[in-house]
């Protein structure tokens, strides 16, 4: 019969010992994450499996492998000190704690903004600070624990999670489109928006369109373009999930039914050396949601 017939919980350092020995392969890397000697690692797992009367890693030339029950048992460990961290962070942290993101100011404004009072919410005692990109290089300059990037998800060094795939639609205001009659929106001042999204011509190629004539208006910020298809100056190139809070409001109506879909689009990122938490899960379920 096992030793811990009595009290079925080993030390909490073992446990530790095992889960990052487990997660990482290798008992070194281990020792390095938890600021233990490799020998001590070891020690600690050897003294698990002694106590539990069961082998949890087979030991092989370079780093080791989790046996069958060493597989089994590892999901339960992770779940238990992910309870623990999370408890105590919600009842025990640091009420001083700041959390930084930054991003284009697209979509900061019209994606990341309309979400921030659930994390307010959720955690009163944290500072979020938002920081606006205004040229891919600044990315370089700043040092943010979350970055909002637009691309295919991969970056180097960093984790991303999608926010939302780019789909491009011609838009503008519903005041000017009752005035149109039976005139066509392709004859209204098209409005261009400088940056990594597809423009124009890329939506009449997707759409088997024409090709739209030059650009009355080029901007250089989505947010201004978008103000000014509001107020009737001419049709922009919406990006649909960046302008539903402008449709529900009935500032800006959809022209087409056709949009351009892209394999692009926004994601949230964060470099592989950030501490996941309950606060770190939970700022990206939030932001990944559709609606705010």
């Amino acid at each position: 019969m096992p030793k811990f017939s009595r009290d079925p919980l080993p030390p909490l350092e073992w446990i530790r010992s095992f889960e990052a020995a487990g997660r990482h392969g290798n008992f070194t890397a281990a020792a390095k994450e938890l600021g233990l000697t490799q020998a001590a690692v070891s020690q600690h797992i050897r003294s698990l499996e002694e106590t539990l009367e069961i082998r949890l890693f087979r030991r092989l030339p370079r780093g080791v492998e989790l046996t069958v029950n060493g597989e089994a048992y590892l999901p339960h460990i992770q779940k238990a000190l992910s309870l623990i961290r999370r408890g105590t962070s919600d009842l025990f942290g640091r009420t001083d704690r700041k959390v930084s993101i930054a991003g284009p100011a697209s979509a900061m404004s019209l994606w990341v903004a309309p979400r921030l009072k659930k994390l307010t919410t959720d955690f009163p005692d944290t500072e979020f600070i938002l920081s606006t990109i205004h040229r891919e290089v600044d990315y370089e300059n700043h040092d943010t624990d979350y970055e909002i990037r637009y691309g295919t998800g991969d970056w180097p060094d960093r984790f991303a999670a999608r926010l939302y795939r780019e789909n491009l639609v011609p838009a503008m205001s519903p005041v000017h489109v009752k005035k149109l009659d039976q005139q066509s929106w392709q004859k209204l001042p098209f409005i261009a928006v400088n940056g990594l999204r597809d423009g124009w011509r890329e939506w009449a190629a997707n759409s088997m369109e024409t090709v739209p004539k030059t650009p009355h208006l080029r901007f250089d910020s989505f947010i201004t373009a978008l103000e000014a298809a509001k107020s009737g100056a001419g049709v922009i190139l919406a990006s649909v999930p960046l302008v539903q809070s402008a449709l529900k409001e009935g500032s800006l109506v959809l022209l087409e039914e056709k949009s351009h879909k892209m394999t692009n689009g926004a994601w949230i990122t964060w470099k592989e050396t950030l501490t996941r938490d309950h606060l770190h899960d939970r700022v990206i379920e939030v932001l990944k949601r559709k609606t705010g």
